[in-house]
């Protein structure tokens, strides 16, 4: 295979591992921005395959990099020296080298383009305020964090939540006369991530 496929090839492996590196996480946000509640598609069971494709894009852009750093062979015939294409030069790979590390780091930021989540009931009556304990597998980053909060703030009876990935908890406020608690484990597990162990604890005062 010639120099000029195979930096074509090496950057286009490249930039498909570096997306695919964080696809975990760009459906749910373009499914939170586009306002589709219930239809995250969530890949997180690519989670694991994360340090691999990582590892990837940076052997194929860097050895796109070594084609094109690599010391030419001298004209001996005094042919014309062809000129670099369009994916062959230093700016390209630049580009391509930074939107590379915008996409593998993307799941580390992603939680900013989630939209706020915000109460969807005015309680009446505190005796139907609920509050529920979850702990939930496959949560990594601040992003998964907000995939499972903007989930369960789609269900009618929502108050607030709070998320930590680093310790897999999760705590749901909610009007039992609106949402039950099968609804926000079913809300959870639509995000890809599973509910292990939930314990309902019931308040009294909002």
């Amino acid at each position: 295979m010639s120099a000029d496929k195979s930096s074509k090839g090496a950057v286009a492996t490249g930039v498909f591992a570096a997306i695919a590196a964080s696809s975990c996480c760009i459906p749910p946000v373009i499914a939170a921005i586009a306002g589709i509640g219930g239809a995250s598609a969530s890949l997180s069971w690519m989670e694991p395959l994360r340090p691999y494709l990582i590892g990837l894009a940076v052997i194929a852009i860097g050895y796109a990099w070594y084609n094109h750093l690599k010391p030419k062979k001298d004209d001996d015939c005094g042919c014309e020296i062809e000129k670099p294409k369009f994916y062959q030069t230093k700016g390209f790979l630049i580009g391509i080298t930074v939107f590379a590390a915008v996409s593998i780091s993307f799941p580390y930021y992603s939680y900013i383009f989630f939209p706020k989540t915000e109460s969807k009931v005015v309680i009446v009556d505190s005796k139907n305020i609920a509050l529920a304990n979850f702990e939930i597998e496959g949560m990594t980053c601040q992003g998964c964090e907000e995939e499972v909060k903007h989930e369960v703030s789609q269900l009618p009876g929502f108050i607030e939540a709070t998320v930590n990935h680093e310790t897999g908890n999760a705590t749901v406020k909610f009007d039992k006369s609106k949402t039950s608690l099968e609804q926000v484990v079913s809300a959870i597990n639509k995000t890809g991530y599973k509910v292990t162990k939930q314990d309902e604890v019931k308040k009294q005062n909002q």
